[in-house]
Order: structure tokens, then sequence, then C-alpha cells
């Protein structure tokens, strides 16, 4: 069975072949990955590897404002589709996705797989999950830049549904 040394060696070495940007975490045996996105910017995972193995963890969001039943609901049926991780909250009931994955499961293929896995499942539903728990934040957010003449180029992909008549039309 590897040692937690041989494990991060491991993670290290997947990591630099496949260029994505990490630097070492907090705690020993930690490392802290940067996943670009397209609808979320960033995704900041932290690797930690054990003896046990490798674990996984990355903050999808906060707490919704609003409509927490459906929100939570949502992630719970997302649930069923993630291989190797899942949605979880904190106490203050912030998203992250948790995973584990055992000391002879961690290979170049499965790294691989793994932040494919967390990448896509914390931002592709990123904007759905923006609608469900923060929607009365984003009109709002949506009408005091409309009414300063501020720009609308990060709420552009909400404009369907935030958009009144007489709004301006998308930036340049």
């Amino acid at each position: 069975m590897p040692t937690a040394a041989a494990l991060l060696a491991t993670v290290q070495g997947f990591l630099d072949r496949a260029e994505v940007e990490w630097e070492p975490g907090a705690r020993d045996d930690e490392l802290v990955v940067t996943l670009p996105g397209d609808k979320k910017l960033k995704t900041i995972a932290s690797l930690v590897c054990s003896a046990q193995g490798l674990s996984v963890s990355a903050f999808v969001i906060r707490h919704p404002d609003e409509n927490e039943e459906e929100f939570y609901r949502f992630l719970l049926r997302r649930n069923l589709r993630l291989p190797g991780l899942a949605y979880a909250i904190d106490a203050s009931g912030d998203v992250y996705l948790t995973g584990r994955v055992a000391p002879d499961g961690v290979t170049d293929t499965e790294l691989d797989q793994l932040l494919g896995v967390v990448l896509e499942a914390a931002d592709g539903p990123f904007n759905e999950l923006l609608v469900i728990g923060f929607l009365g934040s984003m009109r709002k957010e949506w009408e005091w830049r409309v009414s300063r003449g501020e720009s609308l180029r990060n709420l552009e992909a909400f404009r369907s549904i935030l958009e009144r008549p007489g709004d301006p039309p998308r930036d340049a």
C-alpha cells in the first residue's frame, strides 16, 4: 500500500504533467488546486493525501438566500449522477463537493477523471444554482446597476430573466 508521501508525489506529478495550477496547502500532505471554469470563474479544491488514500473537497457555492428546499433538492438529485463525489453542506449551509479515493485508485487516469468531475459538478450547475438560490439578490443588483449606468457584463448570462423594458442593450 502506498504511503502518504508516495501518494503526494503521484498527485504532484500528475498535476504538473496536466498543467493544473496548484500550491501546497496549509496541512501536511495537502495540495490546493485551481480549476478554471466557464460559468464559475474558478473552482478551488483541496487534495489531502494520507495512508488511507486521497480526499478531495471543493467549495461550490455559499448558502442560498432563498428557496433553500428547492436548492438543496436540486443538489441531492445531482448526487445520483456523481461518480466518486457528493455534494455536502457545512454548518452554515455552504455547499462543497467531497470524495475519497482508495490508495491504489490514485492513478493519472483516476485523478484526471476525479478533477474533471469536480470541475463539472462545481461549474456545470452554477448558473442554475444562482437562479434558484439568489434570484432576488440578482434582480436587486441588476436594477442597481441599470439605475447607475454600471456595467451589466457579469449578469449577462441572466439577462433573459432580469431584463425589464427600457433597460440598456447588451454591454459591448
